[in-house]
């Protein structure tokens, strides 16, 4: 009697931060993106850094990417501006290698969920540009989280955000749905991308999701959102059917581009 096949968890690839511990140079992720790809029901693979030779091999072993929050910010040189926060972390080496990869996995047609500076190198990598301190524009709400506040109060629900229609959101929760998200994120989207169109609008009119709009050229699930659902996913509706409806788009890849070997 054959045993019944089970196919492997779709993988997906999570790149990792840098950080200097003591003397020594390390690549991290937070263990909430990791709990968030298994609940998603992926199987979770850390890549330290990549040179350019690496990315379609890496590529090759995934079926999906999830661009994580961090710290620091994307360097403004890529679109084109100074620094205007010196005192804000910045990680050349992610951006390095990230930005590049994002095309990359919009063309294979490859699910890709961007979170916080996942969502806002996305847009940088297909063209866009960001606000580097959206407290400080005129009609622009403060974003950030209280310092000082424990870290269940910086990531409870701070502002809702609104659905906008004929995107992947809307089939989640439907046209005009209010969802509340946490906030502390202090850059965000000034200038969207071509290609990319707005998912939902916090209450100030800033960009709290995107995806890819239909075509050819991107079929893939493209997904990018500015708050952090893999705080607590599990015990957060909105989240868990997020971090589902990515894991089935990913399952959906392996399953059409990696057949099972019999």
């Amino acid at each position: 009697m054959s045993t019944p096949f089970t196919p492997r968890p779709p993988v997906v690839l999570v790149p990792a931060c840098n950080r200097m511990l003591g003397a020594h140079p390390f690549h991290v992720a937070g263990g909430k993106y990791i709990d968030a790809v298994r609940l998603a029901g992926g199987l979770p693979l850390v890549v330290p850094s990549a040179t350019p030779a690496e990315l379609d091999a890496l590529l090759d072993l995934a079926d999906g990417v999830l661009l994580t929050g961090s710290p620091s910010n994307v360097h403004p040189s890529h679109y084109g501006e100074e620094v205007y926060d010196q005192r804000l972390p910045l990680d050349p080496v992610r951006d390095d290698w990230t930005l590049p990869l994002i095309p990359r996995v919009l063309a294979r047609g490859m699910p890709l969920l961007a979170i916080c500076r996942g969502f806002q190198e996305t847009n940088v990598a297909l063209g866009g540009s960001l606000l580097q301190a959206v407290q400080e524009v005129p009609g622009r709400q403060d974003h950030r989280a209280p310092e000082t506040a424990p870290v269940e109060v910086q990531y409870g629900p701070a502002h809702p955000i609104v659905v906008q229609p004929g995107g992947l959101l809307e089939g989640l929760f439907g046209a005009g749905a209010e969802l509340q998200v946490n906030s502390v994120h202090g850059q965000g989207v000034n200038r969207l991308a071509d290609g990319l169109r707005v998912e939902a609008l916090a209450p100030d009119g800033l960009v709290e999701a995107f995806s890819t709009l239909p075509s050819a050229a991107t079929p893939g699930f493209v997904l990018g959102v500015q708050w952090h659902p893999e705080w607590r996913a599990a015990d957060n509706p909105v989240s868990t059917s997020l971090l589902r409806a990515f894991g089935a788009a990913c399952q959906a890849y392996r399953d059409t581009h990696r057949p099972p070997d019999r």
